[in-house]
């Protein structure tokens, strides 16, 4: 299984609840096998910069291709890319 997970600071100028719908979009891919999109809590001192969670996991590498390769996927970022700052992506392998 993989984990992807996206973390999203939003522009100072935009609407984060905007921001959170516009994504909620790439849940209507079929790919993933469980799908969220969050906002931080900010309750670590460390670092506030993170606004928005999204959070998949995907049966393989070939889901996880599935799921960037869709329609929806390339949509959703140019809507949502000029109203972010930060965007910083993992996608790791469970090992349990």
């Amino acid at each position: 299984m993989i984990r992807h997970i996206v973390f999203f600071s939003v522009r100072p100028d935009e609407d984060v609840e905007k921001v959170r719908t516009g994504l909620l979009a790439l849940g209507r891919i079929p790919h993933s096998r469980l799908f969220e999109v969050t906002l931080n809590s900010k309750v670590d001192p460390m670092c506030d910069k993170i606004d928005i969670v999204v959070y998949a996991e995907f049966e393989d590498a070939a889901a996880l291709a599935a799921y960037k390769a869709h329609p929806i996927y390339s949509e959703t970022t140019n809507k949502v890319r000029p109203m972010r700052e930060l965007r910083f992506s993992a996608d790791v392998v469970a090992v349990s």
